[in-house]
């Protein structure tokens, strides 16, 4: 009876500290950074993180489509979605070229799936968001122009 208690007691200690985790806003994913990572996020302009992503001589393709707002009232959460529909897509980045730092997200993908991207990204000022895609060994780009009417990066 003294073990069933204990595991219960165990369990409930668990599950308690999980929840509290969660309730305060603790994400494992933002402590999480690539090895390589590199100098893709301390890129200071839109030539320095194409170059360090290898993608400077990336297409433009209508086959990578951005959905987000024309005018951001608020520049601190824009919401972003991109879509690819490139096959062998394993690969999309954010960029939003008018931020201090314009490498915003990095995803990587299963080739098996079809990649999606739903987010919000903080924007200094007005500026372009490009999507970069990684497909076949070739990258690829689309981008959007978002008006933002107070900046979220310290503007």
């Amino acid at each position: 009876m003294n073990y069933n208690r204990r595991e219960f007691v165990e369990t409930l200690a668990i599950g308690s500290g999980g929840a509290l985790l969660a309730m305060t806003g603790f994400n494992v994913a933002n402590a999480v950074e690539l090895p390589d990572a590199g100098n893709r996020f301390s890129g200071k302009n839109v030539d320095e993180v194409l170059n360090a992503l290898g993608a400077q001589s990336a297409a433009e393709s209508a086959d990578i489509a951005i959905k987000a707002p024309d005018i951001a009232s608020n520049g601190s959460m824009v919401s972003v979605t991109v879509t690819s529909s490139l096959p062998g897509t394993e690969y999309i980045a954010l960029i939003a070229e008018n931020n201090p730092h314009p490498l915003v997200a990095e995803y990587y993908y299963s080739k098996k799936i079809q990649p999606y991207v739903s987010t919000r990204i903080k924007m200094a000022k007005t500026s372009n968001v490009r999507a970069v895609v990684k497909a076949g060994g070739q990258f690829f780009y689309a981008s959007r122009e978002v008006k933002v009417t107070i900046g979220g990066c310290g503007g």
